[in-house]
């Protein structure tokens, strides 16, 4: 037992094992110098390492993990150039508000300004992007560091945080013994729904801000639910789905918030969006910011006399956007104190109620006007055939659902209207910042996360080449994971130009909207082991569905569109 005691452990493994204890059980990254060792140690101690090709994907992969399971998601890069790669995925998930940590070794400390082998001030760098940025000066810092930075991106609303791994740390020794006794500091992380204690250790919930609440809906004539991803990562869905349906409220979710309350609910204003949020005068906001996803809670699309009633983690975030009630803490015990509060004494709108049922009628006048699109076959492909069947052949797998990712401008906003969420964090998409690229990452997250359910992308041509390289990390670790990419020959469309703006010297180049026309994405995935499929009819789109879905094992369908299908900047023309 002495001589184990006296045994070295270098920075390596004594970070390895400080992130194991904390609870970490996986890590996605591009190893190199100086962190190789690293990553090799964390496998020896239990973490799961999933090796990228680039760190961007890798860093949202991380982040969409922490999304996913509550854990912080862990990205290791290499120092410098990695570090800045890295980026990519701690700002998304500091915009997203999802735990992760961004890991990076960084240059030898005694070669600080000499100009040193991809030398950076790291710190520097992350601190606009990160809850906190740390660095170990020392190996004797580690433990410490690491139970920071995966307590710090948790805490209150969850985000990005950064530690720094020197070179000259990471080289250093010390006693096992004194090892183990450092790493004692390190508490396991559990996620709040997980730990048993049904208020997950949270600040309770102010009552008079519940009774203020509840009485100001109570009142309402045309109230609202909404919810977002805030809500979903809270694991909020049965307080949300409990307080709809004893109340007769009719709902809607943010992107992100889809499946929280089945898509297919009597009450889901969804198809109704525009009537429901222009003339709500009483709105429940839970986990979703009032930002341009819902145009700020502002006129004209809000009513100027509508009255919100905020739930969110941030105490920011209630200030920022002074409410009728703000209501700080989490969405899962907030809504389990909303339900208890009605129950005390009901009240329900009802099927017959006026409200409920303009939403009802506006929802099933659109869908009817959408089904008349979606039930016409259209060869060559506009966007709504193939996305009705992609549609139903993902409802027809029933539960567990797969996990659906979506990217792009076209394909993401007619995928959002047609593909249906039955259960709670199911749809992962370009998020708060609408980052492209964000699709293989996602993938290879969802499909690591969620190892039961089958994991289905459904993407722009444009959107898929950000990060298209991933699908060899798909096949290496044979993940259940289905591509679809949405082939149109560009980002909206290819050349869209008037003839009269095609001029200049460069005229005869192809736009800047353009790809190379049919290409073939899907000999991509055969190149590295995985079954690819060129689809053109809704035959062999069917087929192509039902036999990828049924091997659960890596697949791409590349399906040719009409390249004048969609529109310029999805929905978003006016931005463009």
């Amino acid at each position: 037992m002495a001589d184990a005691r006296e045994s070295l452990v270098d920075g390596n493994l004594l970070a390895a094992k400080a992130f194991a204890r904390a609870g970490v059980d996986h890590m996605f990254g591009v190893v190199g110098i100086p962190v190789t060792s690293f990553g090799n140690c964390s496998v020896s101690e239990g973490i799961r390492f999933i090796a990228f090709h680039n760190e961007q994907s890798a860093g949202y992969a991380a982040s969409a993990y922490g999304y996913l399971t509550g854990k912080p998601g862990v990205l290791l890069t290499v120092s410098g150039p990695g570090c800045v790669h890295g980026l990519a995925g701690l700002s998304n998930a500091m915009i997203n508000t999802w735990p992760m940590v961004l890991v990076s070794g960084s240059s030898d400390q005694a070669d600080a300004g000499k100009g040193d082998f991809q030398e950076l001030d790291q710190l520097a760098a992350v601190k606009p992007f990160a809850k906190c940025a740390v660095k170990a000066t020392d190996i004797r810092k580690i433990p410490e560091l690491v139970s920071t930075v995966v307590n710090c991106c948790v805490a209150g609303r969850p985000g990005g945080c950064y530690l720094d791994l020197p070179t000259d740390v990471l080289h250093q020794t010390l006693p096992y013994g004194e090892a183990a006794d450092l790493l004692e500091a390190v508490q396991p992380f559990v996620p709040a729904w997980e730990d048993g204690d049904p208020s997950g250790g949270r600040t309770a919930v102010p009552e008079d801000k519940i009774e203020t609440a509840v009485a100001a809906l109570r009142g309402a004539q045309r109230p609202l639910v909404v919810f977002g991803k805030g809500a979903a990562y809270a694991r909020a869905e049965k307080g949300l789905r409990d307080f709809v349906e004893i109340t007769g409220t009719p709902f809607l979710p943010t992107p992100m918030g889809k499946g929280l309350i089945p898509d297919t609910h009597p009450l889901a204003a969804t198809a109704a969006r525009s009537l429901a949020i222009g003339q709500a005068d009483v709105v429940l906001v839970v986990g979703a910011r009032l930002n341009w996803l819902l145009h700020f809670g502002e006129p004209p699309r809000w009513s100027p006399e509508v009255k919100f009633i905020l739930v969110d983690v941030s105490e920011e975030e209630i200030e920022l956007r002074r409410p009728h009630v703000g209501i700080v803490g989490d969405a899962r015990v907030v809504m389990e104190a909303m339900v208890r509060e009605v129950k005390d004494d009901p009240f329900c709108l009802g099927g017959s109620h006026p409200w409920v049922e303009k939403v009802r009628a506006k929802a099933e006048d659109n869908v009817k006007k959408m089904s008349a699109g979606l039930d016409r076959v259209v060869v060559p492909f506009n966007f709504l055939t193939p996305m009705r069947i992609i549609r139903d052949a993902i409802l027809s797998l029933g539960s567990p659902s797969p996990i659906l990712v979506s990217e792009g401008a076209n394909t993401m906003d007619v995928g959002r209207a047609v593909l249906v969420q039955t259960e709670p964090r199911t749809r992962l998409d370009a998020g708060t910042w609408g980052t492209m690229g964000v699709g293989l990452g996602y993938c290879i997250a969802a499909a690591v996360a969620e190892p039961k359910r089958l994991v289905v992308a459904v993407e722009g041509d444009s959107g898929f080449g950000f990060s298209g390289m991933e699908v060899e990390t798909v096949v290496r670790y044979q993940l259940p994971v289905v591509v679809i990419v949405f082939n149109n020959g560009g980002v909206y469309g290819g050349d869209r130009r008037n003839p009269e703006d095609i001029k200049g010297p460069y005229k005869d180049d192809p736009a800047p909207t353009s790809f190379v026309p049919g290409a073939a994405y899907h000999t991509l995935m055969e190149a590295f082991g995985g079954k690819g499929y060129l689809v053109s009819t809704p035959e062999e789109l069917q087929f192509a569905l039902n036999e990828s879905f049924s091997a659960r094992r890596p697949a791409l369908i590349n399906v040719t569109i009409d390249p004048y299908a969609g529109a310029e900047s999805g929905r978003m023309q006016h931005k463009n």
